[in-house]
């Protein structure tokens, strides 16, 4: 099973960039979504950004991956 998680983006530089959830931060490489920036939310896969979130949304699914406790 693939599963994309909701990520906040704090740095980006270059291709490369830091984003965060819940407390951890994590590398992300922003390759496959050039218009990305600091304070959006995005959908991290693999380590790529993959897909731009509203910030709504995110905080939405993030909520419901928490309430899983996994």
């Amino acid at each position: 099973m693939c599963l994309g998680i909701p990520m906040k983006v704090v740095k980006i530089d270059g291709d490369e960039g830091i984003v965060q959830a819940g407390g951890l931060k994590k590398r992300a490489n922003f390759t496959l979504m050039k218009t990305a920036k600091v304070g959006d939310y995005i959908l991290m896969h693999a380590g790529f950004a993959i897909e731009k979130l509203k910030e709504a949304e995110a905080r939405k699914t993030l909520k419901a991956l928490k309430n899983l406790k996994i």
